[in-house]
């Protein structure tokens, strides 16, 4: 199979990525020789920073499409989705090992990253977490490979793959359920710290919910770009579908945040103006009030360039609650402590060096593999 002669392969955008990777490769080796204490503004207070909270926690839950729509197709047997299959999983994919590598940066002993495969803590729910990880990235691996297959002739080994496909996909969706709730359950241990805002004994629900929504606004974006730069056509009925699934998912998200305000913490807080309080109102408005009551207006919903736009708000949401659970929930605990935290440069720029190596990486598989074969 040749490559698709559709997409070019250097446009002044990669250009860009290809600079912000480099940076961010001369920021990962400054980290990896100097140590994290040079590289970052992370202290005792908050040994968990920028890098975990967007590119962990929320590339994560960005990867959340991947089990939805290949549940979707292989499972359920939805045809509609079948021409986006490929592409949510490969999405899914690089989202992990983006994960992957974010992580690897941002824990002190790097190298001692696998230890969870060997060293089993299976008490500790941060190694359910790791090990979810482990598993749920070689399934997506598992996934992937059928297209890599097909660009290499491998028609034995494609045939194999296909055949165990639909038991990897149940044990993709089961590994991605409980790995995107037990996130949630990592906060759990810090109920002095975090704000009632956040903190609550469901928030392993609200991250597996939070998680649906993100990852259907993921694909749904995602796709939309690939319609526009990669020639990926796709049937409109697709992208009105994800969208009503995404009115459903937040509609139930909202009565999950409105019963927390209500029954753990109180409307006050979230007007007090405080920086909990404004964070929280922020997350709200653009993430889940703002996207709900556009996509309950029927020709809004079946407006795509209003559904992208509704794409990007669920996404930016998603993100900022992860943000907000992992630094800013805790803001009023550590300023008590006379503790703050912001970002250095470095911070930001490896995040951005790792996202731009994910997008580089999906569009130089769009180009090589049989990506939209389906």
């Amino acid at each position: 199979m040749e490559s698709n002669p559709h997409i070019k392969t250097w446009t002044p955008a990669t250009i860009v990525m290809v600079v912000l990777i480099i940076l961010g490769s001369a920021v990962a080796v400054y980290r990896m020789l100097y140590g994290l204490g040079a590289a970052t503004n992370l202290n005792d207070g908050y040994p968990w920073g920028f890098w975990l909270g967007l590119d962990v926690l929320g590339g994560v839950a960005m990867a959340a499409g991947g089990f939805i729509i290949a549940c979707a197709v292989y499972l359920f047997n939805w045809k509609k989705y079948r021409p986006i299959v490929r592409p949510a999983i490969l999405t899914a994919f690089l989202g992990y090992l983006m994960a992957v590598i974010a992580l690897f940066f941002d824990i002190g002993h790097p190298f001692r990253l696998a230890h969870p495969a060997v060293m089993w803590q299976y008490h500790s729910v941060m190694w359910v977490v790791a090990m979810h990880v482990i598993f749920y990235t070689t399934t997506l691996g598992l996934e992937f490979s059928p297209m890599l297959f097909e660009r290499l002739g491998w028609n034995r080994a494609l045939k194999a793959v296909n055949k165990i496909m639909i038991g990897a996909v149940i044990f993709g969706v089961m590994l991605s359920t409980l790995h995107q709730s037990s996130l949630g359950a990592v906060f759990l241990i810090a109920p002095s710290k975090m704000s009632p805002l956040w903190w609550d004994t469901k928030l392993p629900f609200h991250f597996l919910v939070s998680a649906v929504a993100m990852g259907l606004s993921m694909v749904s974006f995602e796709t939309m770009l690939s319609y526009k730069f990669l020639k990926h056509k796709v049937d409109k009925e697709v992208f009105y579908g994800l969208a009503r699934g995404s009115l459903i998912v937040l509609s139930f998200y909202l009565l999950l945040k409105v019963y927390q305000l209500f029954a753990v913490a109180s409307p006050g807080m979230a007007f007090d103006g405080s920086v909990e309080g404004n964070m929280y109102l922020l997350e709200m408005l653009i993430g889940v009030i703002i996207p709900i009551a556009v996509l309950c207006v029927k020709k809004y919903r079946t407006n795509l360039g209003i559904v992208f736009s509704v794409n990007m708000l669920v996404i930016a949401g998603v993100l900022l609650n992860r943000l907000n659970v992992c630094l800013f929930s805790m803001e009023q605990y550590n300023t008590w402590r006379g503790v703050t935290y912001g970002p250095s440069w470095m911070e930001f720029l490896l995040s951005l060096g790792i996202i731009s190596l994910g997008v580089f990486l999906y569009k130089m598989s769009a180009k090589h593999l049989p990506l939209f074969s389906h």
